[in-house]
Order: C-alpha cells, then sequence, then structure tokens
C-alpha cells in the first residue's frame, strides 16, 4: 500500500479508501471482517457516508482498540434516523446524526467533518443560515474535529466554499466520463459531471496549490464505466484503470471505491500489485472527446524518455505553478532532469493518445521557468 500526506496535517492517507455506499450488502459480521481485512492491508480511510445505519456499528467493533488506525470522513447532512440515508439541512437534525454516528463508531473524535453534499447554490445557503458550518468550526476548535471537508460535484460550488480557506479535504467525483463528457448535473441518471474539462481540471489544479486534498468518488462513474454497455465512451474500462487515472490528478490523495463483499476489496486491493500495463489508461486517447485532445493528463503513456525527462510530473508542475503554487516552481526546480533537456527526438509525441505536442510543450516550459 502506498500512502499519502495530507498537505495540512501529518496524517499520511492510504492511495486507496473505502466507500461504504454498498457495503450494506454484506451481513454485520461480513462488514467487520472486511474492515479488518482492509486494516491489515493497509487502507487507513474510510468514508462514512453510507445508505444505511448499518455499517457503523460493524465499523465501530471492527476498529476496537486500533481507532488510532483509522481516519473517517463523517458527514454533517447525512441523517441515519430511519435507518436508511437522509439529507438533511436542520441543525437540530445534523447534531443528533453526528452523535449517533460516533457513539456507534464508538470514537470520541472525527478525522475529518464534512460539509455533505453541496452542489448549488441553495444547498450552501441552506448550511450557511443554518449554522452548519460554524457548527463543524466550533467542534473543530473543541477539538473533536480534526479537520474539515467538503463533499460535492459541482466545482462552481467547490470554489465558493475554498474562497472561505476553511477547508483541508474535498471529497469529489474523478473519472474520465465526468471529466471527458463535461455536462450539466443530471439527477434523474445520477450522472453529476458538472463542469468543463477545463473547469475540472483548475478545481484539481487549485487544490493543489491551496494544499487541499482530494479523496476521491464514483471513481467508476458508479460502475457505469466497466461495461461497454453503460460506459458513455461505448467501451469499457477496468477498476485499476479508472483509480490510476484518478490517482493521477492534481490534489488527489485517496480513491474510494465502493465495496459490497470481501470479495469485492481482495479485487481491489490487486490494483497494489497490478502491473503498469494493467493500470494504463492511455486507451483514453483512442475514444475521449476532440475537445480533450492536446491537454497533457499526466499519464506518462510516453515514457520511458531517451532524455530521461519526467513528462508527466513536468507538465503537472508547470500547470500547478501558472495556476499560482509556488510549491510547484519549488518542486519543478528539485527535478534532477529539467525541460530543458529534451533533445526533440519526437518519442513522446508519437506515443501520446492524446496528441500532446510534448516537444513544443518542454520549450514552452523551460521558457516559463527560465525567465
Amino acid at each position: 500500500m502506498q500512502y499519502r500526506k495530507l498537505p495540512k496535517g501529518t496524517e499520511r492517507i492510504s492511495v486507496l479508501g473505502i466507500g461504504t455506499s454498498s457495503i450494506q450488502a454484506s451481513s454485520e459480521r461480513e462488514i467487520e471482517e472486511i474492515m479488518d481485512a482492509a486494516i491489515a492491508s493497509g487502507i487507513n480511510f474510510f468514508d462514512m457516508a453510507s445508505s444505511e445505519a448499518k455499517p457503523f456499528a460493524a465499523y465501530g467493533r471492527g476498529i476496537k482498540g486500533r481507532r488510532d488506525k483509522v481516519y473517517f470522513q463523517i458527514h454533517f447532512g447525512a441523517n441515519y434516523e430511519t435507518g436508511t440515508y437522509g439529507w438533511t439541512t436542520n441543525l437540530d437534525t445534523v447534531k443528533r446524526s453526528v452523535d449517533w454516528q460516533m457513539k456507534a463508531l464508538q470514537t470520541d473524535y472525527i478525522d475529518f467533518g464534512f460539509i455533505h453534499c453541496i452542489d448549488e447554490p441553495a444547498d450552501l445557503q441552506s448550511i450557511e443560515k443554518a449554522g452548519i458550518i460554524r457548527y463543524i468550526e466550533e467542534l473543530k476548535e473543541k477539538g473533536v474535529v480534526r479537520h474539515i471537508g467538503l463533499s460535492s460535484h459541482t466545482p462552481n460550488l467547490v470554489n465558493k466554499v475554498l474562497d472561505m480557506g476553511i477547508l483541508d479535504m474535498l471529497m469529489f467525483s474523478i473519472n474520465p466520463a465526468y471529466d471527458y463528457a463535461g455536462g450539466e448535473l443530471d439527477y434523474a441518471t445520477d450522472s453529476y459531471a458538472a463542469g468543463s474539462v477545463a473547469e475540472r481540471m483548475d478545481l484539481y489544479r487549485r487544490c493543489e496549490t491551496d494544499g487541499v486534498g482530494i479523496s476521491v468518488m464514483k471513481a467508476f462513474s458508479g460502475g457505469q464505466l466497466l461495461s461497454a454497455k453503460t460506459s458513455s465512451f461505448g467501451r469499457a474500462l477496468t477498476e485499476y484503470q479508472c483509480i490510476q487515472y484518478a490517482l493521477d490528478k492534481p490534489g488527489v490523495l485517496t480513491v474510494l471505491p465502493g465495496v459490497r463483499s470481501m470479495a469485492d476489496l481482495k479485487r481491489i486491493l490487486g490494483f497494489c500489485n497490478a502491473a503498469p500495463e494493467e493500470k494504463d489508461y492511455s486507451i483514453l486517447g483512442s475514444f475521449a472527446p476532440q475537445d480533450a485532445a492536446g491537454k497533457c493528463v499526466y499519464c506518462n503513456h510516453c515514457q520511458p524518455c531517451p532524455a530521461g525527462l519526467d513528462v508527466g510530473l513536468i507538465n503537472k508542475y508547470y500547470d500547478l505553478a501558472r495556476s499560482g503554487d509556488t510549491l510547484a516552481e519549488n518542486h519543478y526546480k528539485n527535478l534532477a532532469v529539467k525541460a530543458d533537456a529534451c533533445v526533440r527526438c519526437g518519442h513522446c509525441n508519437s506515443r501520446c493518445p492524446f496528441h500532446v505536442d510534448q516537444m513544443a510543450r518542454m520549450q514552452e516550459i523551460a521558457a516559463y521557468f527560465n525567465c
């Protein structure tokens, strides 16, 4: 298992986490066993936006005696009073629900307290008016909440909350269909791909620049990308391709696949030992919409570079630096081989599935950092 450090904290978060939206398909005993196996395999990050109340007590029993080994995302706005998930912006209901979640999980603190599912301006206005954000801030001041987060599917709403300067973590939907298909919110089909390619990529870069980590939901687009029949591309991708795609985006710390059974967990864990070709998502270049062409997505399918350049990382630092990330410039200058070492052999251009002119790009990047 690999780990990535939370920018505004000391936590080292596993690149694979667990989503709980479908784990209720297992019995409570099986959920405990899944939890145990996940922790034993190095997974330490668990999102608690569950479809039902059922997993909470099982998770609480599963972490007994090792609370310090895991991190929970707990959502302020997810309500389980009826036994199934409900969404609320009522402050008293939020308080009761969070108290119940903590008791069920047998914990007296929350690693990541999340403003839950804010996708429209009215949602943000409602939680601000209700005092939910202030309540989370008060709990952070008391040490009950360690970090404040936000879950959303909408870039412009996320940017509004980022402007508040309170976030350490964002839970966001990242997958090739959402990034390339764009489109408007469509609740009828559960396709929450809001924002253009540029808006979404700008958001990822802003998060990295601002030191806000990203935990990824809907990495498989609700499973749609795993079947040619339902994929928006008309071609199936694998779980490992989707996971790697998300992990390659700026700001991303962890991907949270939904797990229904021990078999699901074992299959997801196979990502850790999968061969590079199993994770290679360059096939996207053959069926991504045309407006994605010419844009580097840091996949490094152009490797190995004869001159030793890490083309994907160089592009990533350049894009981040242009968005205002001063650390990115320092990271670039610490690279052993920089853009000006490009020998213009054309190897990268011939291999790029997104038709990026990397030779011209290296000249552009070298000029930017050397000016």
